[in-house]
This record gives C-alpha cells, sequence and structure tokens, in this order.
C-alpha cells in the first residue's frame, strides 16, 4: 500500500502547532459574540427530512454537524485533525466524530453504515486537501451518499482549486451538480462570484 499523502491542512498544522487551537477558539469565540456560526447547516437542515442521515465531511470543531445533529440528524463527523476532534467532542457532544483522511473514506471498515442522505463539505475543506488526492476525496463523497441523496460542497476563490476544475472532478467520479450558488443563504452563482456552494446529485 503507498504511503498516505498529507493534505494541506496537515502541513500547515505541523509548521505551527497552535493553528488548530486558535481555530476552534476562533468559532468559540464568534458564537460567544452571538455571531452566526451555523448558516451552513441551516441550508443543509431545510433540505432534509427530520432524522435523516448527514456526513459531515471535514467537519473540524463539530459547529455544522453539532447543530444538525440538535436538529434531529443522525450525524457522523471526519476530519484529519485530532486536535479539532477533540474539540467537537467537548463542544458538541451527540454526533460520531471521527479523526480520518478523506481522501481514504470508508465508514463501512469502521462499522458505519455507509448511505448518507446528505453528504456536506463546508468550510473550504476542498481547499486544503492535497491536490492530488481531489478526486479521490469526491469520489469518497459520492460512495457514502444514498442513491436519491446529496453532496454540498462550499468552495472559496483563490484556494488553488478552480471552479471548472472542481465541477470537472465532480462530474468526473459521479456527481452531477444541480444547484449552483455564490452564498449559504442561497444567492445564485454568477461569473464573478467569489464563493461556490454546489449541490450534487449521484448520476
Amino acid at each position: 500500500m503507498s504511503s498516505r499523502v498529507l493534505s494541506q491542512w496537515e502541513e500547515i498544522t505541523a509548521a505551527d502547532p497552535t493553528h488548530s487551537v486558535r481555530y476552534a477558539e476562533r468559532f468559540r469565540n464568534l458564537a460567544a459574540e452571538g455571531q452566526d456560526i451555523f448558516g451552513e447547516a441551516r441550508m443543509v437542515d431545510a433540505m432534509l427530512e427530520r432524522g435523516s442521515r448527514v456526513l459531515d465531511a471535514g467537519c473540524g470543531a463539530g459547529r455544522l454537524g453539532g447543530y444538525l445533529h440538535r436538529a434531529g440528524h443522525e450525524v457522523v463527523g471526519v476530519d484529519v485533525d485530532p486536535v479539532l476532534i477533540e474539540a467537537a467532542e467537548l463542544d458538541f457532544p451527540g454526533p460520531r466524530w471521527l479523526v480520518g483522511d478523506l481522501a481514504q473514506l470508508d465508514l463501512a471498515e469502521q462499522g458505519i453504515a455507509t448511505k448518507f442522505d446528505v453528504v456536506l463539505c463546508a468550510g473550504n475543506v476542498m481547499g486544503f486537501v492535497a491536490v492530488s488526492t481531489r478526486r479521490d476525496v469526491l469520489a469518497g463523497f459520492a460512495r457514502h451518499t444514498a442513491t436519491d441523496g446529496r453532496v454540498v460542497v462550499g468552495l472559496g476563490s483563490g484556494r488553488g482549486y478552480d471552479f471548472d476544475e472542481f465541477l470537472a472532478d465532480a462530474e468526473s467520479v459521479g456527481l452531477h451538480a444541480d444547484v449552483l450558488l455564490s452564498t449559504w443563504d442561497l444567492r445564485p452563482f454568477t461569473p464573478r462570484s467569489d464563493f461556490l456552494v454546489a449541490v450534487f446529485s449521484r448520476r
């Protein structure tokens, strides 16, 4: 078996061991100040029946999966960063939080049913995976999505992953773009948009 390729996030945290702690603390502070940190999760909740299964891919410190759990969904969160998973377990108990590499995602190996009604990948996660594993990550999302389920990905420009390339990669692994938005509050995507929220179904 070939050695695992480190994500760009892992390279960042290796260079700065305090990065993850600061990241988790930032969202705690925003919440304490009354800022809205759950907008992405509200959009996804509106797409789901109560009690749906959600995979929070690249869950970070758990803010979105935690919200969706409280809204009545069954949530599994996966992130490569053990510091952020520890923060998720502390701040948002309830979902199943797992340390894992999205490029090698195989929840069946861990005894978890693999079909989800929504796979959510927010927070520019696709901009932090290793370039060589982008299609592997997207293929893992497709494998873990129910036949009539959806994959929802948010990605900003300037992250080294051109929107057209991202959409082509998703199509190549069996994900069809149904809706393209420029924000999590449902504003339409245009050629000048600097953010993309893509809602995919399985082809």
